[in-house]
């Protein structure tokens, strides 16, 4: 087994070697010189959506633009938020955080490319429900169906360790670590709470996120920015810090650039999937009019998992100065940190984070493999058999080491990216006229919100027209 552990790490550092890691963010830099910046240009348009109730009830599609969202904010902020982070400010020094920043800020542009492709070549299955992701956009539009194939297969396999047993066994480990409950209590509560979620299928799943995800990333936002305002005279220094350590690879590995960007981007990749292919399978379930209009909400999902959410765990642990010298890495680094300023109370809120986040990712990585998995095997039976599955995998993945299921799962979930940045790639012509039928939607509706104002209804009718 140590063997097969061995060779899964050796694996895992090619697939998440440097060159994925320059396709995933060059692919975000070429879309946003060919949309002209538009997650700058158009974000609060975009925001605007995210906190306005949907117009789109009318269009096709299953769940609101939020629910969409907010399905996809499940399945991304998770471990890798408090975890990853973590582990990048020890291995990349505190100019890993500016990398991950800076892939993030291209990484917006991908996710707003993976969710129009996905909108526009969904398609609704023999259930009456819609159906989309990169299987779709790979084979309809691409017109590569192997490509659309090898994406469903590590797709489906990498749902059941990252997105299942492995955030799982997180959560019972930190539970057990901090309120001493036995693995096999939590993992008996996930699998009834999943179970219950799951069973109901996207509806359900859009619901129950969009009341849950909000809640928990408030609580974990609210407590960071205690952090940050008791300390404030703190922030200055860790931000120079950052930028310096960025570009000089001060206490980096080897004290050396490459390793804050390696790690900077990998761990920022690995939190909020930008090029992954799986956020967008839960894009292609909103009501939504244009492509577009879906498009700009997901692209949010960046800014709210890394230029938040990581950044409050980052800064954080940078402010605290424990990544030098105290010996600790992940989970238990950023615990100490946040002990550091909130005292006792701290490593509870990181352990309550770490709950929240990964118990979500379940939920939202069940959807991933659902519609990976129908799409390899068309019988509607079935998706009952892999709910079923998937529930009980919850059970065995809190009470069982998956030190090699999570290698395997990790090389499953490196190997979505490359199918899926090739179709990227090659349709994006296809996304940038989506992007130009979006934005003169808008100037429309401006236009004709401007003229509706005060103006003469016989002449915002003519204009209607």
């Amino acid at each position: 087994m140590e063997r097969i552990e061995e060779f899964l790490g050796v694996v895992s550092g090619y697939v998440w070697g440097i060159p994925l890691l320059v396709l995933i963010v060059g692919t975000g830099l070429y879309l946003t010189i060919r949309l002209g910046v538009l997650q700058l240009r158009l974000l609060p348009y975009a925001l605007k959506l995210v906190f306005t109730k949907n117009k789109d009830k009318d269009s096709k599609g299953d769940i609101s633009h939020f629910q969409a969202l907010s399905t996809a904010m499940a399945a991304t902020v998770g471990t890798g938020n408090i975890v990853g982070v973590a582990t990048a400010v020890v291995l990349g020094g505190p100019g890993a955080v500016f990398w991950m920043w800076l892939s993030a800020f291209f990484g917006m542009a991908t996710k707003y490319g993976e969710a129009v492709l996905a909108v526009k070549y969904r398609i609704v299955d023999s259930r009456g429900l819609m159906a989309g992701g990169p299987m779709y956009y790979l084979e309809h539009g691409l017109k590569q169906k192997w490509l659309a194939v090898l994406f469903a297969i590590f797709g489906a396999v990498a749902a059941f360790g990252i997105g299942n047993g492995t955030q799982s066994n997180s959560v019972a480990s930190i539970v057990e670590d901090t309120f001493d409950v036995a693995p096999w209590i939590t993992g008996l509560i996930l699998m009834v709470f999943a179970g219950a979620v799951i069973i109901g299928g996207i509806k359900t799943i859009g619901k129950v996120t969009a009341f849950f995800v909000p809640i928990m990333a408030l609580f974990y936002i609210i407590a960071g920015l205690i952090v940050m305002v008791l300390n404030f005279d703190l922030i200055p220094a860790a931000l120079g810090t950052i930028f310096s350590a960025a570009f000089t690879g001060e206490a980096a590995a080897g004290g050396a650039v490459g390793a804050a960007i390696r790690f900077g981007v990998a761990r920022g990749v690995f939190s909020n999937e930008a090029g992954l292919g799986s956020a967008p399978i839960a894009a292609a379930a909103a009501k939504t009019d244009l492509p577009g209009r879906q498009a700009l909400v997901s692209m949010t999902q960046v800014l709210f998992d890394t230029l938040i959410i990581c950044s409050i765990t980052g800064i954080t642990i940078v402010m605290s100065g424990l990544y030098t010298d105290s010996g600790l890495e992940g989970a238990p680094l950023t615990s100490a940190a946040f002990g550091e300023f909130l005292g006792g109370v701290g490593p509870y809120i990181v352990s309550i984070g770490l709950i929240f986040f990964a118990s979500s990712t379940i939920i939202g990585w069940s959807y991933y493999g659902e519609k990976c998995f129908q799409y390899l095997f068309k019988n509607p039976a079935l998706l009952i058999v892999y709910r079923v599955v998937f529930v009980g995998v919850v059970f065995v993945g809190a009470t069982v080491s998956l030190d090699v299921v999570w290698s395997f799962s990790d090389v499953m979930n490196g190997l979505m990216a490359i199918p899926n940045l090739i179709g990227l790639l090659g349709l994006s012509g296809v996304i940038v006229y989506e992007t130009k039928k979006i934005v003169a939607k808008i100037k429309e509706e401006k236009e004709a919100e401007r003229l509706g104002n005060g103006s003469d209804p016989l002449k915002l009718e003519f204009y209607l027209r």
